[in-house]
């Protein structure tokens, strides 16, 4: 308990705030929701899987850091029961929707959050996918810049948008044998038009919904071992900006970062090394996200107990160990004793408007809320 001692005394002065949270079950998700609300989602192959939209505690819902609050935990204020583990949850915006998606195969599920007056997260349809059976669970992002729509895939060869109430299908693309069998880590929309796409080994793939059924490659991954497994993170793009002006982040199972300029993508804004360990087995929770108040900012997760923030602005490609600002360690420290394996952080987001604000969570149903002190010296 000395380790844990020591970092409760070095949070006084590391953190701004803190909050720590226990879930009946942890989640690999963490999705801001209308209204400054978290909606986490279970995992578990058994049959009673919780999808609960969460009120954050009040200093979580103004802009301005606040002292001394009496209500400092999150507050269930809806929640449903999935058959099936989620994987994935999108709010859909400007609606009552959540879609998510899971094993055993790559359907949708669709749910609505009820009106003000019920507690209930229930189930409204299901989005089925031709030769679905068999595949792995769908990567899934929304959007409702003309109707809502789901984009979602699990592999390379065959995407598609989906409008979410109608369920019609609006837009298919994929790319033939043998890139297309490679299985999808990440997708996203850029805009109501531009989709980004990236394999498990790296590749990154543009899509535009104007162009009839066609993927561009954008640029492959580093050249690294075929064995290395990558993730994606998009910028947070304001409404109307251009979003190919930012760059993306790659990240992969040994803790490489790339950072590409989707206008030049012939070579690499940047590469470094995050100081991270190898994962034990595989890389199902690999995590990367771009700050969207704090320019250059980005946070890597999924190796360990541990959240990696980083700050960009003065990489190069020369692919060197980089610093990072802060590691947040609480997710080790936090739990309960005992001899249990150590647990693994399984996504972490960040909080839309506080700048150095986090939400993470863990195996052990931890959930975290945290804003770290900027160390002196730096500015940002």
């Amino acid at each position: 308990m000395e380790a844990a001692d020591e970092w409760l005394l070095q949070s006084l002065r590391l953190y701004r705030d803190l909050h720590t949270f226990e879930l009946q079950a942890p989640t690999r998700l963490i999705e801001w929701a209308r209204g400054d609300r978290v909606c986490v989602a279970g995992y578990g192959e058994s049959d009673g899987n919780e999808i609960l939209q969460l009120i954050p505690p009040p200093t979580l819902l103004t802009k301005e850091t606040q002292g001394l609050c009496p209500e400092r935990d999150f507050k269930v204020e809806c929640g449903g029961f999935s058959e099936r583990p989620v994987y994935s949850l999108k709010y859909v915006p400007d609606t009552s929707l959540l879609v998510t998606s899971g094993p055993p195969d790559s359907s949708l599920q669709v749910w609505q959050v009820s009106a003000e007056d019920s507690d209930v997260i229930k189930s409204v349809s299901t989005i089925a996918t031709e030769n679905g059976t068999g595949q792995s669970w769908a990567k899934i992002d929304t959007i409702s810049a003309r109707a809502p729509w789901v984009l979602h895939g699990s592999r390379l060869d065959r995407v598609q948008i989906t409008e979410v109430e109608s369920r019609k299908n609006v837009y298919t693309a994929g790319i033939q044998a043998p890139q297309g069998s490679e299985e999808l880590s990440s997708l996203a929309f850029l805009d109501c038009n531009l989709l980004l796409l990236c394999s498990a080994t790296g590749r990154l793939c543009l899509a535009d919904t104007r162009q009839p059924q066609g993927l561009t490659e954008a640029v492959p991954a580093p050249s690294v071992p075929s064995s290395e497994h990558w993730c994606m993170g998009t910028p947070h793009a304001a409404q109307g900006s251009q979003p190919s002006s930012q760059p993306v982040a790659r990240l992969s199972s040994r803790g490489l970062l790339a950072l590409t300029d989707l206008r030049k993508t012939s070579e690499f804004l940047a590469v470094a090394k995050a100081r991270v360990p190898s994962p034990g087995s595989g890389a199902e929770f690999l995590c990367v996200s771009w700050a969207p108040a704090l320019e250059g900012y980005l946070a890597v997760s999924g190796f360990d107990g541990t959240v990696h923030v980083y700050d960009t602005q003065s990489w190069d490609s020369s692919g060197r160990e980089a610093e990072p600002i802060f590691v947040h360690k609480g997710h080790i420290f936090g739990g309960a004793g005992g001899s249990r394996d150590p647990p693994l952080v399984t996504v972490h987001t960040w909080h839309l408007q506080k700048p150095r604000t986090l939400l993470s969570a863990a195996s052990d149903g931890s959930l975290h809320v945290w804003d770290w002190v900027q160390p002196c010296g730096t500015c940002g």
